[in-house]
């Protein structure tokens, strides 16, 4: 059965990847993952795919021998995953939870590399990994900072994984957006930490150029000139003056 995997797929990314993944891929099946099984159950009325909604926490390690053992009993044919579960908080490091920030790590980064790892053995050739980065993947990011950091490491890996996995002819795409008007900001914003927000898109605008960017065969979706000027910038600058800028504009020292 051809069948698509989306994590992180009741609400903001996870959400608009679910319908343009139903209308791009045609699958025959779509796994969504995410935390809230009603959410997830309402995503079948836009989709002409059958919707198999699985509430999962990928926080805990549990939920990856639940999926590894359903690929196991029904071994379909992958055409699709998508990565979109993750979060971030705004804030100084030592006054942010260790279980917050532990649980960024874990979410971004341990639950990603998860989630590629047990599906591959069901990907077909011609399949897709969308992995979900961030503008902040290209740079150390002050009072965000494990979220930053984790969105490195998803930008490194996804790099290094499309590069083993093209003898099998699957694609691997990092998408980098800049900031988006998601439920993200209903968990990340605690105080007026962070306060200056240049520009927002919407996840629809940021799905539609990565499928855009996907039938194109590229490796990294960014949308918008700022944002592709921006990370372009800082590639070349050194790194105390790329946060230099950042914490001026958040009026931090």
């Amino acid at each position: 059965m051809k069948t698509a995997i989306i994590t992180g797929a009741s609400s903001g990314m996870g959400r608009e990847f679910v319908y343009a993944v139903d209308r791009y891929f045609s699958p025959d099946e779509i796994w969504v993952i995410a935390r809230r099984e009603h959410r997830l159950a309402e995503l079948s009325e836009k989709c002409s795919a059958r919707v198999r909604p699985l509430a999962m926490d990928l926080s805990d390690s549990v939920s990856f021998e639940n999926i590894d053992s359903l690929l196991r009993q029904e071994q379909p044919q992958i055409c699709a995953l998508v990565n979109a579960a993750g979060y971030g908080v705004f804030g100084e490091f030592e006054k942010l939870s260790l279980e917050e920030q532990l649980g960024i790590v874990d979410l971004n980064a341990r639950s990603l590399t998860a989630m590629c790892r047990i599906c591959l053995p069901n990907m077909a050739p011609g399949g897709s990994i969308i992995n979900l980065g961030s503008n902040s993947s290209w740079q150390p990011v002050p009072y965000m900072n494990v979220y930053a950091a984790s969105k490195a490491y998803v930008l490194s890996f996804s790099r290094g994984l499309g590069r083993e996995l093209k003898s099998r002819n699957i694609h691997v795409m990092c998408v980098c957006p800049g900031w988006i008007r998601t439920e993200f900001f209903d968990r990340a914003v605690k105080d007026d930490t962070i306060t200056y927000f240049d520009r927002y898109y919407t996840a629809e605008q940021v799905v539609d150029k990565a499928m855009k960017d996907l039938r194109k065969k590229k490796t990294i979706s960014i949308l918008g000139l700022p944002v592709r000027l921006q990370v372009a910038a800082v590639k070349h600058l050194p790194v105390s003056m790329v946060m230099n800028t950042w914490c001026r504009q958040q009026k931090k020292p």
